[in-house]
């Protein structure tokens, strides 16, 4: 059974906003993509996996994970060029190797959770592991995305060729410049380079008498640039040299390429499936956003929406009033009535756009225990339908939507009518509407309906297939609540409405006259209906409020019972407290008594009293310890406050302390006197005790204020430095080993400060060495790489002086 959706029922019920915000939760391009072109699905079979799909991901967001999907760049055409013999550059070769590495760590993050997660590991399998290519594209670069020396033997060769002509040029210019003969001659003493060529800045007077090339001029042409004659076979040289490494470049570039090119299907696939994975993802965040839930949708033909928000208006950060709806046994259609702007069209389109959303496989902004159908077909008509192109009034338009709408719908179809004939003759209008909802409904068509016509609401007392609801209206404020309700038939208050936006109040009381007057038996008797209806709703409204201050009473009766035993408890505490004190007391007391017995040669008196003694202190010392953990199961701790000076209770000590430094997810605390720790801020909660006044001694005030001085002139960054270790392609334990002799020999050398190379890979590299870093006594400091020193692929590193 294909889903039909018309353009007109998207654009009324704003369908494009939901995959907007979709779109806005992805976090890579194919992502995006995808979910801006997300399908109707046609069966329920499709629907519920999609939904299976999304639960999995919210059981991932709800336990603060997110997919490592970090890094992925849309490689489609970069990929499909090297598929054809394309050579990559180097951005791109660089993107790759992070695309592949994400591949890696998020089929290793999703299989560890398979479990959980059987269709997300499902997806994720169709991503290719092709690690070691991608170890061998990082390799091929530095953090700052040139061509490493690593990338092969013949551009190592290449290079060191080069470096050796720089390095001889370079002398023979010094020699030059140092040349008494040959400085007069010059602008200034200094060499520089044009065009590829080592030149010196030559008066332009000394043309004749300087041998040589002239490769430039200044603006002036007051100085020539020239190559001294000497050095242009050894320049010659150097171009031939640089050719040289620029071709074996190329060669590393277009076999890397190449290599690329070959997997290029496998890649192309696993970029479908990082796209299916970030929409999964971002479905599930936008559900958590929305606070939605999955109805009941297979084999129900009820239509039960418990606590329903508009997605549009929750999107929106709008304060939203959930409604119920529902429509069940032999009803079909909800007549909406009620007050101009009090919610009747939010509820129609509210319904519509959950019931596109299901179709889509999106949860819906509804309470637990909802029920609705899967419409095969969903119709609209909201707004003014006026086309002046066409020559036709609103009403005229109207009708032609109706028509259509009549033609196309069949057994399972929705059909949402805002204001059905509204603009025209009150009785003419009544009767085409009525007649067109029974014809609606003859085709099993299921009917959401706003209006202000008596007849329609009649029509709920007379026949079963009508269902009234109503939007409310506050006569005190004079405003509507947005609140709907099932079974009551809605005044328009239009004449409220009217003197609420400035209508003189003698023109109302005049139209209250006539309304009165004008009303037929019928609007009558729907009147004297409707105030029976609003007296039984106050009282249970009063009922209900009367049942909120009895819960809320219960609520403080049982605050004041945990209260009370907490105190209990406290007193039990501090009792067996005095105890332990007291035993301590008699432990001293015995002390003493030894000292006498021994003195006295009675060891056997001495062993009995001690034995004795020391059991009465353990079981008062176990009484105090139970009491405490008694308590604390009833008062649990509650976060620890994270910041410098902050007062936080540590699990390791079993007490209480301050905060000195934070850094990374570490910090220093003070641990009594002059003992200062680095732990875990996961060993941190909230405190159990007040954090005590220090005391104002001026010496301690001069030390602190030598302290705040000290810290003010420390530098708070590291510079990136020359001192390098490059450890990029190591295990864990061999990079480690190779790192310790480093920070060795740069402490022994009076290094300040080191550069540590290890690239980005899967990231387990890079922690590992972090967390060495953060527990070596030679560290002051640690920090990873800003973008012109190697990004997070290098950590900076400060050492101890």
């Amino acid at each position: 059974m294909t889903v039909q959706i018309s353009q007109r029922t998207l654009e009324d019920l704003g369908f494009a906003d939901v995959l907007r915000a979709l779109a806005q939760r992805c976090r890579t391009e194919p992502g995006r993509e995808r979910v801006l072109a997300r399908p109707f699905l046609d069966t329920p079979e499709a629907v519920a996996e999609a939904l299976a799909l999304v639960a999995e991901a919210r059981s991932l967001s709800q336990e603060q994970f997110s997919l490592p999907l970090g890094g992925v760049t849309d490689l489609r055409t970069p990929i499909g060029h090297a598929a054809k013999g394309g050579m990559l550059e180097p951005r791109q070769l660089i993107d790759s190797a992070q695309l592949l590495f994400a591949f890696v760590r998020t089929r290793e993050a999703l299989d560890e959770r398979r479990a959980r997660v059987p269709g997300l590991v499902e997806i994720a399998r169709r991503m290719p592991s092709l690690e070691p290519l991608a170890r061998r594209i990082d390799q091929c670069f530095e953090p700052d995305g040139e061509i490493s020396d690593r990338a092969s033997p013949e551009l190592r060769e290449a290079r060191d060729r080069a470096r050796g002509l720089h390095r001889r040029i370079k002398a023979r210019l010094d020699e030059l410049l140092h040349d008494e003969t040959f400085l007069p001659k010059l602008r200034e003493n200094y060499y520089t380079l044009r065009n590829g060529r080592y030149v010196v800045p030559v008066v332009a007077n000394y043309r004749s008498e300087v041998d040589g090339i002239v490769h430039n001029a200044s603006q002036t042409g007051q100085t020539l640039f020239m190559e001294p004659q000497a050095m242009v076979g050894l320049g010659n040289d150097l171009a031939i040299a640089q050719s040289e490494v620029t071709e074996e470049e190329r060669k590393v570039l277009q076999a890397l390429s190449d290599q690329l090119g070959r997997e290029s299907e496998r890649i192309l696939e696993g970029l479908d499936a990082v796209a299916e994975l970030d929409e999964a993802e971002s479905v599930a965040i936008l559900s958590a956003d929305l606070g939605a839930s999955m109805p009941a949708f297979e084999n129900v033909s009820d239509l039960q929406l418990r606590q329903l928000r508009h997605p549009r208006l929750v999107l929106k950060g709008a304060e939203v009033v959930a409604n119920d709806v529902t429509l069940t046994g032999d009803a079909k259609a909800l007549v909406v009535s009620g007050p101009n702007a009090g919610g009747k069209t939010v509820t129609l389109t509210g319904v519509g756009l959950c019931a596109l959303m299901l179709r889509a496989g999106l949860p819906i902004p509804v309470a637990e225990g909802s029920r609705m159908p899967m419409y095969r077909s969903v119709h609209s008509t909201v707004g003014d339908a006026q086309d002046l192109e066409q020559g036709l009034s609103t009403f005229s338009a109207h009708v032609v939507m109706l028509r259509d709408i009549i033609g196309a719908v069949g057994e399972g179809s929705l059909v949402l009518i805002d204001e059905i004939a509204a603009d025209t003759d009150p009785r003419e209008g009544a009767a085409i509407a009525i007649a067109v909802l029974e014809e609606l409904m003859s085709k099993g068509v299921v009917v959401l309906v706003t209006t202000h016509l008596e007849e329609l609401k009649a029509l709920a007392h007379m026949d079963p297939r009508f269902l009234n609801a109503r939007v409310g209206f506050d006569s005190k404020r004079m405003a509507p609540t947005y609140r709907l309700q099932i079974g009551a038939a809605g005044q328009s208050s239009a004449i409220e409405m009217a003197a609420r936006v400035g209508l003189p109040q003698n023109v109302c009381e005049r139209a209250r006259e006539l309304s009165v007057s004008a009303g037929g038996p019928l609007t009558k008797a729907l009147a004297a209906a409707e105030e029976e209806r609003r007296k039984l709703y106050e009282e249970l409204e009063r009922a209900r409020v009367a049942a909120q201050e009895a819960e809320a009473l219960r609520a403080d009766l049982e605050k004041q019972k945990q209260s009370f035993e907490r105190e209990r408890r406290a007193r039990m505490m501090q009792f067996n407290d005095d105890v332990h004190a007291a035993s301590e007391h008699a432990a001293a007391e015995v002390q003493k008594l030894l000292t006498k017995l021994r003195a006295e040669q009675n060891e056997k008196a001495l062993a009995e009293a001690r034995q004795q003694l020391q059991q009465r202190a353990d079981e008062a010392q176990k009484r105090a310890l139970a009491a405490k953990a008694e308590l604390f199961q009833v008062e649990a701790p509650g976060p620890a406050n994270l910041k410098v000076g902050a007062w936080v209770h540590h699990s390791g000590l079993s007490r209480d302390v301050e905060i000195l430094e934070l850094a990374d997810n570490h910090a220093v605390v003070s641990a009594g006197g002059a003992l200062k720790m680095r732990v875990p801020i996961t060993e941190l909660s909230g405190a159990r005790t007040r954090k005590p006044q220090q005391a104002k001694f001026p010496e301690r005030q001069k030390q602190d204020a030598a302290l705040k001085r000290a810290a003010s002139a420390a530098p708070s960054e590291v510079e990136a430095t020359h001192f390098r270790c490059d450890v990029r392609g190591m295990r864990a334990d061999d990079a480690l080993a190779e790192l310790e002799s480093f920070l060795d020999r740069g402490m022994r050398s009076g290094e300040d400060a080191a550069l540590v190379i290890h690239g980005h890979g899967t990231g387990a590299l890079k922690q590992a060495i972090r967390d060495y870093l953060a527990a070596s006594p030679y560290i002051r400091m640690y920090r990873p790489g800003e973008g012109h020193e190697g990004g997070d692929g290098v950590t900076v590193v400060a050492l101890r002086a």
